[in-house]
């Protein structure tokens, strides 16, 4: 059973996971690979607003999408953007990057490829990882304009979504843990984190939601 106050502190960790960005038109929309094919529909979505030309759905495989994507997270997202209508020649897929860092990495790189001129890029992830997607960008690809979004769901809409309420807590304090220790390993900007976050974040892990938790070094 998860009392009231750990919903509470799940909800200050995700309401801060969150940009709170409003979309807007970029050069090129970067839908980042995960087990959430929710993210290639938001993509989509903001595909069919205007907001972007071009898709570059970035990503390989991992533990925990090996067997629900077995072709690659980049080229699953892409397949569910051609059921919903995406022209083949407005999707393009990275299939390599096995983290953030690469998402970014790989996915500039493709675009130099290309010749895709980019001065702007809107970023489309998990709700809970706008902000570490925003940040890392921020770090690996100074001088083009970062604008973070996701799927808009509330947390109790994404916790039905997943079936698995424990999951999502244990995934919210792995997202806060990495934006804390990554800046100070290059991987992304540093953020101020509001003291309520950080009291939530620590009241979560002293609960024993630390699955998603890196180990110490």
């Amino acid at each position: 059973m998860i009392s009231v106050q750990t919903w509470s502190d799940a909800q200050l960790l995700w309401d801060f996971q969150q940009m709170h960005h409003d979309p807007q038109p970029c050069s090129v929309g970067i839908g980042l690979g995960s087990h959430d094919l929710g993210v290639a529909d938001a993509t989509v979505n903001l595909y069919q607003r205007g907001m972007f030309p071009l898709i570059l759905f970035t990503g390989a495989t991992s533990r925990t999408t090996r067997d629900r994507m077995p072709r690659g997270e980049a080229e699953h997202y892409r397949e569910r953007a051609l059921e919903l209508g995406v022209p083949a020649s407005a999707i393009l897929v990275e299939p390599r990057a096995r983290n953030t860092g690469e998402n970014i990495n790989f996915a500039r790189e493709l675009l130099a490829e290309r010749s895709v001129e980019v001065s702007s890029v809107l970023l489309v992830s998990k709700p809970y990882e706008e902000r570490r997607a925003y940040a890392t960008a921020r770090r690996l690809w100074p001088g083009v304009a970062i604008v973070s979004a996701s799927a808009p769901m509330t947390l109790s809409e994404y916790v039905d979504s997943m079936k698995d309420p424990r999951l999502v807590l244990d995934m919210l304090v792995g997202a806060q843990q990495r934006l804390l220790i990554y800046p100070e390993q290059g991987f992304m900007i540093s953020q101020e984190v509001p003291d309520s976050v950080a009291a939530a974040y620590e009241r979560l892990r002293s609960e024993g939601f630390t699955s998603r938790l890196l180990p110490a070094k």
